[in-house]
């Protein structure tokens, strides 16, 4: 039970350190105008990163599973209803059924 409080506390300190260097290093500074246009694409970049990590990884392989269908029938019912819900679900229940086959 330490070893996890003393893991989050260490990743709380590293935050802080990453959150507090960019200040330090600009000093003031402005940013370059092709920045501002940047920075908003990098967390839908990062989150379709890890996305795609998760379902395509199987321990240290890729591999195509259950999760990776799921998601893919997630996709396309958001493409076709816009609704999350309906997204959700089907992931779920396409997960679940191959899961159990």
């Amino acid at each position: 039970m330490t070893h996890a409080w003393l893991l989050i506390g260490a990743c709380a300190v590293v935050t802080f350190a990453i959150k507090a260097a960019g200040p330090v290093a600009l000093g003031g500074r402005a940013l370059p105008a092709w920045f501002d246009r940047v920075v908003p694409l990098l967390a839908p970049a990062l989150l379709a990163a890890l996305v795609a990590t998760h379902i395509f990884a199987k321990d240290r392989h890729l591999a195509v599973g259950a999760n990776t269908v799921g998601v893919a029938a997630a996709g396309l019912v958001m493409w076709r209803t816009r609704s999350i819900v309906f997204c959700v679900l089907t992931a779920a229940v396409v997960t679940a059924l191959l899961r159990a086959i």
